[in-house]
């Protein structure tokens, strides 16, 4: 890292789970590969987080794809980031699309797409998805893995 790349603040650190998303503090260090166009992928298949309605815990299953610019997510800090949610109530919709415009916003990568594949509450999955834009032409983009809803397991 250069003089001018803060050191990540989780990485080789004891940190605890943050009390709120928006206290969690998401690192970034510089893309490695700087350039070059690739995919990173991140999967969290035991996400959790509140309904806002009942309180109860919520369940998905989330698949981050991003194709760096300048920066990549350091992976510990996106870990307590996504932690941080077990104990915030949000509607499917405010939770998957807020982590995906939050990622964008901070990161600045050249394309980001998340889907999350929410196991069902009252009967009904619902699946949200949510992309920064077109995916760069030529940047190979595998299936997110994911089945419909039909057990999820």
């Amino acid at each position: 890292m250069t003089d001018q790349t803060p050191q990540p603040l989780h990485l080789g650190q004891n940190s605890a789970l943050p009390a709120s998303p928006e206290a969690a503090v998401l690192d970034y260090v510089p893309n490695p590969r700087p350039g070059t166009l690739y995919l990173v992928r991140f999967a969290a298949p035991e996400f959790t987080s509140l309904c806002p309605v009942t309180g109860q815990p919520d369940f998905a299953h989330l698949v981050i794809d991003y194709a760096p610019g300048e920066t990549i997510v350091e992976s510990k800090s996106l870990k307590l980031f996504l932690g941080s949610f077990r104990n915030h109530a949000g509607f499917h919709e405010d939770v998957t699309v807020g982590i995906g415009q939050r990622l964008f916003a901070e990161m600045q990568p050249r394309w980001l797409r998340i889907g999350g594949y929410w196991y069902p509450r009252g009967g009904i999955p619902i699946d949200v998805f949510w992309q920064s834009g077109s995916q760069p032409e030529g940047l190979w983009v595998p299936d997110q893995g994911v089945a419909s809803y039909r057990g999820r397991g």
